[in-house]
């Protein structure tokens, strides 16, 4: 087991179901992750606070081993808006009523949307490397059309690119992992084997292509009808790669003070997968945030 001394939990939920692992003692923190990951994404930083929280790591639905509910026409079971529920769930069955939560990528996505949905819920929150869905296709230009191509490829009509994925799932997560970090060895070889046999599995990717369906359009609607109505209330922190998009294209402390009335942050000496990448420096931060 990569988490030493946490146990896996399987959690039933009201749609689906969810796994995860959990460790330490603690005020209770969730940890969620990007794509091509699962909750192995947190194996140099849960360890670490689990020395003072209680750490949850689960996989988001659609991804790992958690389920792959069948989706609809309307891509609505992969909205982020019904992610985040299930994630409330799996907390409340174990226990926590009110929690931080710590996203990367598409984990950060399932966690602001959280936090603006469910603010008794959340305590604290923590974004790595994005900003908020809609804010990204509104001002998308020839720079993101380029450099965010896979959210344009896998959000393209089924079954185009998962076809192309099942021919060759190794170039794919190949290519996320390694054109999206700047830190050599980031990633283990028994933990990157375990990213690629996930989108080996045809219920996986059809699972991620209805995720990023959803995020081009209910997602992105979603964010819409919030700007200027709604604010997440909790402290938040944003933490961005000193060499990637995110920090080239926005200005991120700025963009998230329009949603969040707590911002705190700043970048991060290393590329996209800022915990496998710089986990000393993402646990400072994260420090700070929640003690």
């Amino acid at each position: 087991m990569v988490f030493e001394g946490f146990d896996e939990f399987d959690v039933r939920t009201s749609q689906t179901t969810i796994h995860g692992v959990r460790g330490g003692s603690g005020p209770p923190v969730l940890l969620l992750h990007g794509i091509p990951e699962t909750h192995l994404m947190w194996h140099r930083v849960a360890p670490v606070l689990a020395e003072r929280f209680t750490v949850v790591a689960t996989d988001l639905r659609g991804y790992g081993a958690s389920g792959k509910p069948p989706s609809a026409p309307d891509h609505g079971p992969y909205r982020m808006r019904v992610i985040a529920a299930d994630q409330l769930e799996v907390m409340a069955a174990l226990g926590f009523d009110r929690f931080a939560v710590v996203g990367h990528d598409r984990g950060a996505r399932c966690a602001y949307r959280m936090a603006l949905d469910h603010p008794a819920a959340v305590s604290h929150l923590a974004v790595l490397d994005i900003v908020p869905t809609g804010e990204a296709y509104a001002r998308a230009d020839a720079d993101f059309s380029l450099g965010y191509w896979v959210w344009s490829f896998l959000a393209a009509p089924a079954p185009v690119p998962e076809n192309m994925i099942a021919a060759a799932p190794r170039v794919l997560v190949d290519h996320m992992l390694d054109d999206w970090s700047a830190v050599p060895g980031a990633f283990p070889d028994r933990v990157r084997a375990a990213y690629v046999e996930a989108f080996s599995d045809p219920d996986t990717v059809h699972a991620i292509c209805e995720e990023y369906r959803a995020a081009a359009s209910l997602d992105v609607a979603d964010d819409r009808a919030d700007l200027g109505r709604r604010r997440i209330a909790c402290p938040t922190l944003v933490l961005w790669s000193a060499t990637g998009p995110v920090g080239q294209w926005y200005d991120p402390l700025g963009v998230w003070r329009v949603w969040a009335s707590d911002v705190r942050g700043g970048p991060i000496q290393a590329g996209h997968f800022l915990p496998e990448e710089a986990p000393e420096e993402t646990v400072r931060h994260l420090l700070r945030l929640l003690v």
